[in-house]
């Protein structure tokens, strides 16, 4: 089991490991919406050229129009997470912490980062050197106020240091990003990385994106070099950023669909926490037995090795997906 509890997917590990599980595999380990954005909506990809620097530029302006900051400020990149891996490399002011419990990466970015409790953020952030966190926050679901984060990133400020915000997930919970205050004037020191993959449900057109003030974009554009993201990532993401009515109607529909999937676990005894619509933590001294028992049946979960009383459950994909979840929960 160990391999999954470092990060989601990995489903052909999973055939491998329990071969006679029902087909099709359950992916619940990831976190990403099941509910994908139609690709067919983004028209034709010519694959025979390089991506074009205009086309980029106007990807950015569509992400930069959904976050609701200048296109100035917002940098295409292959990945959220490579995003954080190279963070490390703009030398930013120590010491370095990250919000823990969070995502695996967080840890990693920064040879030095010390892990810190949310409760103590605030505290940490008058010694000023630089603090990341995700919020909504992978995977417990926390969430901080847009307000509250602003402050802590002009604390951090005021002592020299500065703020990376994940947000990830944020593009799930409507009205908890840091962007628009950062855009009218607040928090501007802070950095903050979104990803198109988690709300778009198209993790595997790798593509996120950095928010930030120019002249930090300029040195990532360099590390970055030519072609930064697929000819591919820019006509899709461009399309589904545009599509207004598309993420309107997700955005509608997530809570609900959050709200079955909480009834199903409650049927069964497992209490979710968090407040991100597209995964719920329970908390059962049973974990690894029952990331087993699922897997048994063809549904995979996401352990958690410094936590072997954690579970992270996905949002499954209709009512066929949370049935068939409900079902193996039943049968212990």
């Amino acid at each position: 089991m160990d391999g999954w509890r470092l990060h989601g997917g990995r489903l052909a590990a999973a055939r491998a490991a329990w071969p006679d599980a029902p087909e099709p595999w359950l992916d619940l380990s990831t976190g990403i919406n099941p509910t994908p954005w139609p690709v067919d909506r983004a028209g034709s990809i010519d694959w025979t050229r390089l991506p074009d620097e205009e086309a980029l530029a106007g990807l950015e302006a569509a992400a930069a129009r959904r976050f609701g900051v200048a296109a100035e400020r917002v940098c295409a990149l292959p990945g959220s997470e490579i995003g954080l891996r190279l963070l490390g490399v703009f030398g930013l002011p120590e010491p370095v912490r990250h919000q823990s419990p969070g995502y695996r990466t967080h840890a990693e970015a920064f040879g030095t980062s010390t892990p810190v409790d949310a409760a103590d953020l605030v505290a940490e952030a008058g010694r000023g050197g630089t603090i990341l966190l995700a919020n909504p926050s992978n995977p417990d679901g926390r969430l901080h106020s847009p307000l509250a984060l602003a402050a802590l990133s002009d604390r951090l400020a005021a002592a020299g240091g500065r703020l990376i915000v994940d947000e990830a997930f944020a593009d799930a919970m409507p009205g908890t990003s840091l962007l628009p205050l950062i855009e009218a004037g607040g928090a501007r020191e802070a950095i903050v990385l979104r990803s198109f993959g988690k709300i778009y449900g198209l993790a595997g057109v790798r593509l996120g994106f950095m928010v930030a003030a120019p002249e930090w974009l300029a040195a990532m554009r360099r590390r970055l070099g030519s072609w930064p993201v697929s000819a591919a990532a820019i006509t899709i993401g461009t399309a589904a950023y545009r599509d207004d009515a598309w993420l309107a109607g997700i955005s509608e529909r997530l809570p609900s669909e959050r709200d079955r999937l909480d009834a199903v676990l409650r049927r069964h005894g497992l209490e979710p926490e968090g407040a991100c619509p597209l995964f719920r933590l329970v908390r059962t001294p049973d974990a690894g037995a029952l990331f087993e028992r699922l897997a048994r049946r063809g549904i995979l979960t996401r352990p958690f090795d410094y936590a072997p009383d954690w579970l992270r459950i996905g949002l499954p994909g209709g009512e066929a997906a949370l049935a068939r979840l409900d079902e193996a929960l039943a049968h212990g």
